[in-house]
């Protein structure tokens, strides 16, 4: 089995592999769980990790006594802070000095980092809340702040709400909803389902942005 594929199989039977690490770690499945959160929001190529469906699948298990509730969702907020924090600071650091030729220096050239800059004086604090429920771009977000030296005290701000906000609604959907019958018998489908509704927004994004363009007059 590849990385690639038993990634895919870790994030759409995640319950299962929560399970095991529960059985082989114990107490400290939520170090583990802690890992994958900090490592998914603050290192900035790693945005494949599993966030959304970790803390539903988590919550899940919370109801039925294998985490406590309560260390489990303090767990996931420090870990989501801690990891925008460091993405933060890994943009402020890295993010002006990027070698162009370099797969960053492609997608963070100068024009989209002044742009980027511009649009946080502006937006910056609902682009970090709301960029907590997307996959991918909620890695990309704070490294973007940070290079764009977006104020630390203004992203701290935006990164505890968001993180508390994330946190809380998916883990605790997770809980009250997840074993429910229907949902649990078809648990991989409704993690599909999630990841599909958190990439939506950019789709739509990227689509609007992409006729927009198409649609200005060259000259």
């Amino acid at each position: 089995m590849s990385i690639i594929q038993g990634l895919i199989d870790f994030i759409l039977h995640i319950d299962e592999h929560l399970v095991d690490i529960i059985q082989q770690f114990g107490a400290w499945s939520y170090g583990i769980l802690f890992s994958i959160v900090f490592v998914e929001t603050g290192i900035v190529i790693m945005p494949f990790l599993p966030g959304d469906s970790l803390l539903f699948a988590s919550g899940t298990l919370a109801a039925l006594g294998a985490f406590n509730l309560l260390t489990l969702l303090i767990v996931f907020f420090v870990a989501a802070v801690l990891g925008d924090t460091v993405n933060y600071q890994i943009g402020k650091t890295v993010g002006t000095s990027i070698p162009e030729g370099s797969f960053l220096g492609r997608v963070i050239n100068r024009e989209r980092m002044e742009i980027a800059q511009n649009f946080f004086n502006k937006h910056g604090g609902k682009t970090i809340v709301m960029a907590r429920f997307m996959p991918f771009i909620r890695t990309f977000i704070p490294f973007v702040a940070g290079a764009s030296r977006m104020d630390y005290k203004y992203f701290l701000i935006y990164n505890v709400v968001g993180a508390f906000l994330w946190v809380m609604s998916c883990t605790l959907i997770g809980y009250f909803f997840g074993n429910i019958p229907i949902i649990k018998d078809n648990f991989s489908t409704v993690l599909i389902l999630i990841i599909f509704i958190s990439i939506l927004p950019a789709i739509i994004g990227a689509v609007r942005a992409k006729l927009s363009k198409d649609k200005t007059p060259s000259k």
